[in-house]
C-alpha cells in the first residue's frame, strides 16, 4: 500500500467516531498493539527531542526500504508512535520525503492534542523525515 493510501485508512478508521473520547481510545489501542520495543534499541540515541514524553524511535534500512520500531512511555503519544510507523514503515527514503502528511490534520489530531504533544508529534515526524534522508544519502554516496 502506499502512504496515501494508508492514511486514507486511518482517515476512515478514525471517520467513524464522532466524540474525540472514542478517537482517544482508538489512539490508545493502536498504542497498545505496537509491539514492545527491544531494551537494545531504548537508547540516548533514539530518544527523540522536544517531545513530553519519552519516545524511543530505531529505524532499520533493508532492501531500499525503511521499518520503523518505536515506544513512549505514554499511552497517547504510543499510539501517535503507532499510527506514524503504521503509515511510514516499510517505504523508500523518497517515499517518506515526498510524503504529505494531511492524515493528521485530517482527522483532527493536530487540534486535539495539546500543545507540548503537538510539537512532540512534529517532533516525531522531523525525526522519521531525517533517518529516509540519512539513509537516502547512504544509497547515494
Amino acid at each position: 500500500m502506499t502512504i496515501n493510501e494508508l492514511q486514507d485508512q486511518t482517515i476512515e478508521e478514525f471517520a467513524d467516531f464522532e466524540d474525540w473520547m472514542d478517537k482517544y481510545a482508538l489512539l490508545i489501542d493502536l498504542g497498545n498493539s505496537l509491539p514492545p520495543l527491544e531494551e537494545k534499541y531504548k537508547t540516548e540515541s533514539n530518544l527523540i527531542e522536544g517531545c513530553q514524553s519519552r519516545v524511543w524511535l530505531q529505524a532499520d534500512y533493508t532492501n531500499g526500504k525503511i521499518s520503523f520500531k518505536g515506544e513512549s512511555d505514554a499511552v497517547i503519544v504510543k499510539g501517535i508512535v503507532s499510527l506514524l510507523i503504521n503509515i511510514l514503515s516499510d517505504h523508500t527514503p523518497q517515499e517518506i520525503l515526498d510524503a504529505d502528511l494531511y492524515f493528521i490534520e485530517k482527522i483532527g489530531l493536530k487540534e486535539h492534542l495539546s500543545p507540548t504533544r503537538s510539537n512532540g508529534l512534529v517532533a516525531m515526524v522531523k525525526q522519521m523525515r531525517m533517518y529516509a534522508l540519512a539513509f537516502k544519502t547512504k544509497e547515494l554516496a
